[in-house]
């Protein structure tokens, strides 16, 4: 793709839409922006592209086309399945600097802003307009919109709110041949033929760069409340569900494992909730919902222990609290970072988590007798998240390889129940060789064929998902 031996030629191609100081060429900016947190693939870009408009984008995607390069979209680079990583000599486009908002629209509370704008901007601007928006995860600091909308993020709160793809009412979206679309203006009913918007979210920057999205906001919820539950079984927490869901209305139900909670308390991330014994739980459910369910709340928690399903809680009473009690959940996949865990993001239905979970657990501790697992996630909406953590000792490129291995025998799994191989982090390049264990192979050539309407060339995003 690029000529290599050319080191200048990115300056001379989209020189003639950028100015010089945003391209650059040099090795650091190269590092930084050549990758999202996926550690398996050495970055290898040839320049990052810094546009700051639609029609920037637009020009850098046509000059790509005829000089022969590849793109490579890249928002805040939180993905974990290799999505945003250039490793061939490709050109990455940094939404850095597409970092506006727009204008708000308080009658149909629609928020328009370019695709680099920060998640949890959105979310406070929301609030000081005395608003919401749901959509939430620990990376939201960092993680940009458009990124979100590539990989339809999902996050904490999907249990009760949905994923990303529910509150786009519109976008913006340059294809691979640079033009430009706009889909939907924010409509609430639109009947004209097919919503491209669905085709986009969700695409891993394969078919076009989303460049500016209409966000849809919400009404606040009422203030909330979070309880953390010490659950001595595995099927506790399903009972745990059942019994919640039943009677409130959950905004979230998490589980991390005593492994996850100890790591995170170690590296002074949290504190720990209980006292005596019920720490020692090998299991915990965090559950969040509205204040005013609280009393039902706690009734359910009192038959609950008195069955034995759990054997102690807590619950926080102030937003601080809330706070403390969230980090024991948002900063597990930062307090095991240093680890370097081989990571698996994957989902199935509900109904089918426990027996999920005890077919995997047993499968790794066949295999990996000697490696911790640490397990967590969404087990409300069936997505968990499988960390299993380097030894101190083993060479990481070693330690991928071996865990790389058993990953047909998990993805069979996964095929069984008919779920998904990556439920949050897209495909990338981390699983692009396991795709058909999620999808049919009609549904793969279907797929190729979208991607051949809008990006016939390849130019974009070129070895991801397929």
């Amino acid at each position: 793709m690029t000529d290599r031996d050319q080191p200048k030629s990115a300056f001379e191609v989209y020189g003639q839409v950028l100015a010089a100081e945003r391209i650059r060429c040099d090795a650091d900016s190269l590092a930084v922006w050549g990758h999202d947190r996926t550690t398996s693939f050495q970055a290898d870009p040839a320049a990052i592209l810094f546009p700051e408009t639609t029609s920037e984008v637009a020009a850098i995607v046509r000059m790509a086309n005829a000089s022969g390069h590849a793109l490579v979209p890249s928002g805040g680079r939180t993905g974990l399945s290799g999505g945003a990583v250039a490793r061939t000599g490709e050109v990455v486009v940094s939404l850095d600097r597409m970092n506006r908002i727009e204008k708000f629209n308080p009658t149909d509370r629609l928020l328009t802003c370019q695709a680099g704008v920060i998640t949890q901007v959105i979310q406070e601007t929301a609030q000081e307009k005395g608003l919401f928006y749901p959509v939430d995860f620990a990376s939201a600091g960092s993680s940009h919109i458009g990124g979100n909308v590539a990989t339809n993020a999902g996050g904490i709160r999907v249990i009760r709110y949905g994923l990303t793809r529910q509150w786009i009412a519109g976008m913006t979206v340059v294809t691979g041949t640079g033009d430009v679309l706009r889909l939907n203006h924010g409509l609430i009913k639109n009947a004209t033929g097919y919503d491209l918007r669905h085709l986009f979210i969700g695409s891993e920057g394969t078919l076009g760069i989303v460049t500016e999205v209409d966000v849809r906001l919400c009404m606040q919820p009422e203030p909330q409340r979070v309880l953390v539950l010490a659950v001595p079984q595995l099927s506790g927490l399903m009972q745990i569900l059942a019994a919640y869901s039943a009677r409130i209305e959950l905004s979230a139900f998490e589980f991390f494992s005593d492994l996850a909670m100890r790591r995170v308390i170690a590296r002074g991330r949290a504190v720990r909730p209980f006292a005596g014994d019920a720490g020692d739980s090998p299991l915990f459910a965090l559950l969040e919902f509205d204040q005013s369910a609280e009393e039902e709340a706690l009734d359910i928690f009192e038959a609950l222990l008195a069955t034995g399903v759990v054997t102690d809680g807590v619950i926080s009473r102030s937003d601080a609290q809330a706070r403390a009690l969230w980090a024991l959940r948002e900063n597990i996949s930062e307090s095991l970072a240093p680890e370097r865990p081989y990571k698996n993001d994957i989902s199935v239905r509900i109904e089918d988590v426990p027996d999920f979970l005890v077919s995997v657990d047993r499968l790794v501790s066949r295999a990996y007798p000697d490696f911790e697992v640490c397990w967590y996630g969404h087990i409300g909406d069936g997505n968990l998240h499988l960390n299993i953590l380097k030894p101190g000792n083993m060479a990481e490129a070693e330690f991928v390889a071996v865990c790389h291995h058993i990953s047909p025998e998990l993805f069979a799994e996964v095929h069984k129940r008919s779920g998904s191989i990556s439920a949050e982090h897209g495909v990338g390049l981390l699983k692009r060789d396991f795709l058909g264990f999620s999808r049919s192979p009609e549904e793969v050539a279907a797929m190729r064929a979208i991607k051949a309407v809008f990006d016939p060339n390849g130019v974009l995003n070129p070895g991801k998902l397929f």
